[in-house]
């Protein structure tokens, strides 16, 4: 080795031990074998790849997971010790199952061919429900002649939390046993640290030929065109005596759940077949992350990491969906205020009236390993709970769930006007509490996200520009249900408090050299003066200037921030610009929806359109047609798609409602209970929408079906349908 190469590789050994990684970093070390696919009921999901299998190939968080441990690790299917051929892998249009066909290759025993290829066709069929996973292997001979062959289940368990399986490493762990229990049954069992009992049930129907705690054999002998079925339910923490229900009638229960979960919301049909696709797509995927839980239906926010409740994602997709379905938003909030901080924890970075930010039921959490079990390290999510909750009170008119939510509203506030501000400068600030928390805690809450123009990262008591605007508008919703509740002083002090708010902001935030808001003031006040995308989440909440909006909004639109696809979160120039990152320079679909809604509250709507597009072009060439929590920022070229993030969630809640808020935004949807009146304000659609119906639009009691044609950059109205008291208008001006 010569000196030069000595010294390279002492300066690649310094290098990559200056590199510390951070707290809860989602590792990703190869590219994944086999495509993966997903599948949820309320708290248990599964992740298998293109095949059907669990750990039968690199790259993937396989499993079947149930609130938040691993059930089962590995489920591959072999043909005589061989891994069958793919023909194709298909999710059911609603999400209901998974269909997977395969055929055999050739099999040769001692030498000899005694099977040749393509002669077997196997498809399983794999479904979720009520906490087991549901597998059918069906198996059909074309072949001339009476086939004998050995078909194997192997199969195994680690009983992993989920942190385990994202990269934590633990020291200690828990004791796991498997045992057979009969002649169709295994049990794998494990005592965690925190003295808790998880058990997985195996049931195998008919019964193997073997059956070991680790595999089952069925030896098979087809006829000519014979098929036969087999039939695998896996039980996560279920009575070993319970014996689960026989496949066809619990596939046929699950879809008939499934299809009653999505009656009375509204449903979109238009001109464009392939934004038809990504529109039922991403329905489907929001009605696969819901939750039944006992304040209600909560959207999950995202397989695999973040399929649990977590405040701001919930928060957020409710908003989203609020014109679709107000439903969403009752289960948020009552879920969300049920679980609203009581007390001052630190460990939890918890206080009075603080809004949760995620819950976790593994063992980790339980034993303190990771602080997330009831968290609250979100500066933003008590104040999305106090907007969602007057915005859910206008578009439905629900006074008695106001009146039950209005205690946790005031709660919220308070923390806002106290805790929330611990300096009292009249910004809503955070820091964590213990060095286990999340270091920043707004959505971009990366280690790195939030920085200085030279690149510092910044320290201390931090305000976020998109979180004063979310209090702004709080503040603006609550005074009016305030004065709806027969609180009229309540009304004027929050409504000061607001105005107050946008004059301090203007202030502080607004950056001349940059023509745009600075990303967030430090524990020093000192401007981080960083051109991201968090200023167009102030637009969206209605609490700046017009003529900073505009812009803003042009800097937004211009070629360092628009992709082609969308907005970056960082604009191109900046020091921390990585189109490959996870917050600084990466495009996310959700903020992108959220800075549309804010384009439209100023009039942009050729801006809207410019956007709706971008993501639209995106979704066309996403597996699924369904938009990932967040794709790669670099820029868009011709014959080519976007580029993929490697870990990204899909499905993800907010990703998942973004098709239906761009459509928002470019309709300029508003719904006025007192009038018994929808609006569009200033509609447009964009090129690749001439027309759009809207059925089952509903208002209080009443409801509407709706046609809206475009004519160059004008859009006509014609009313289908109404049910009920209620009338329709465009208009025309802000």
């Amino acid at each position: 080795m010569s000196a030069e190469t000595v010294a390279q590789f002492a300066s690649v050994t310094r290098t990559s031990e200056q590199v510390a990684e951070q707290p809860f970093y989602i590792p990703m070390t190869g590219p994944s074998a086999r495509p993966r696919r997903s599948l949820k009921h309320d708290d248990t999901f599964i992740v298998l790849d293109s095949h059907g299998d669990i750990g039968a190939s690199a790259g993937g968080p396989d499993g079947l997971f149930h609130h938040d441990t691993r059930y089962l690790a590995r489920l591959e299917l072999v043909l005589d010790d061989l891994q069958p051929l793919l023909l194709g892998s298909n999710l059911r249009d609603d999400n209901s199952a998974l269909t997977v066909d395969l055929t055999n290759p050739d099999i040769y025993r001692e030498g000899s061919l005694v099977l040749q290829k393509d002669l077997l066709h196997i498809v399983r069929t794999i479904f979720l429900w009520r906490g087991r996973a549901y597998q059918r292997i069906g198996v059909q001979n074309h072949a001339e002649r009476r086939t004998s062959f050995n078909l194997t289940l192997l199969f195994g368990n680690d009983f992993a939390d989920l942190f385990e399986v994202r990269g934590e490493r633990r020291p200690r762990r828990g004791i796991g046993t498997s045992r057979l229990v009969g002649p169709t049954d295994v049990l794998f069992e494990y005592r965690g640290l925190d003295d808790a009992e998880r058990t997985t049930g195996l049931h195998f129907d008919p019964r193997p030929t073997r059956l070991s705690a680790d595999a089952a054999t069925w030896e098979l002998d087809l006829e000519p065109h014979q098929a036969k079925s087999l039939f695998v339910a896996v039980s996560c923490n279920r009575p070993g005596t319970e014996r689960p229900v026989r496949f066809f009638p619990g596939l046929l229960a699950h879809r008939r759940e499934m299809r009653r979960s999505t009656m009375g919301a509204a449903s979109i049909e238009t001109s464009n077949n392939i934004f038809n696709e990504v529109l039922c797509q991403a329905m489907a995927d929001l009605n696969m992350l819901m939750t039944e839980t006992p304040q209600g239906r909560y959207p999950y926010a995202g397989i695999p990491w973040y399929s649990t409740t977590f405040g701001r994602d919930g928060l957020i997709t409710a908003l989203q969906m609020l014109w679709v379905d107000p439903r969403i938003a009752k289960g948020v909030l009552r879920r969300l205020a049920h679980f609203q901080a009581k007390a001052i924890d630190p460990r939890a970075d918890a206080a009075p009236g603080k809004i949760l930010h995620e819950m976790r039921g593994g063992e980790m959490a339980s034993l303190g390993e990771v602080p997330f079990a009831h968290y609250y390290g979100s500066v933003d999510s008590t104040a999305l709970f106090v907007l969602l909750a007057g915005s859910y009170f206008e578009r439905t008119g629900d006074e008695a769930t106001l009146i039950e939510l209005w205690p946790a509203i005031e709660a919220g506030l308070a923390w806002i006007d106290g805790a929330g501000d611990p300096d009292q400068d009249g910004f809503v600030e955070y820091q964590r509490a213990t060095e286990k928390g999340l270091a920043n805690q707004g959505w971009k809450d990366s280690y790195d996200a939030i920085f200085h123009a030279d690149g510092r990262l910044a320290e201390g008591n931090i305000a976020l520009a998109e979180v004063q605007g979310y209090v702004f508008a709080a503040k603006q919703l609550a005074a009016r249900c305030a004065l709806r509740l027969g609180k009229p002083d309540r009304m004027r002090k929050l409504d000061t408090e607001a105005r107050e708010l946008a004059e301090r902001f203007e202030k502080a935030f607004w950056c001349d050299e940059l023509g745009t808001y600075a990303l967030a003031l430090d524990g020093e006040k000192r401007p981080c003066k960083v051109r991201t995308s968090n200023a167009g989440q102030v637009l969206f909440s209605g609490m700046v200037r017009e003529d900073r909006a505009r812009l803003v909004a042009a800097d937004l639109m211009g070629p360092h921030f628009f992709s082609g696809w969308g907005i970056r979160t960082v604009a191109q120039g900046e020091v921390r610009y990585n189109p490959m990152s996870y917050h600084d320079g990466s495009i996310w679909p959700h903020d992108n929806a959220l800075i549309a809604l804010g384009l439209a509250r100023y009039g942009l709507k050729h801006s809207v359109a410019l956007v709706f597009k971008g993501l639209f072009d995106a979704a066309t060439y996403m597996d699924l047609r369904r938009l990932p929590e967040l794709f790669c920022g670099f820029r868009r070229e011709k014959r080519r798609g976007p580029t993929l993030y490697p870990v990204a969630c899909a499905p993800q809640a907010w990703a998942s409602a973004t098709p239906f808020t761009l459509l928002e935004a470019a309709l300029g949807l508003e719904f006025d209970v007192a009038r018994r009146e929808i609006r569009l304000r200033n509609p447009h659609l964009p090129a690749f929408l001439n027309e759009v119906i809207l059925r089952d639009l509903r208002l209080g009691e009443s409801s509407v079906d709706l046609r809206v044609g475009r004519h160059g950059d004008d859009v006509a109205l014609e009313v289908m349908r109404t049910r009920g008291h209620i009338q329709v208008s465009i208009v025309l001006a802000r």
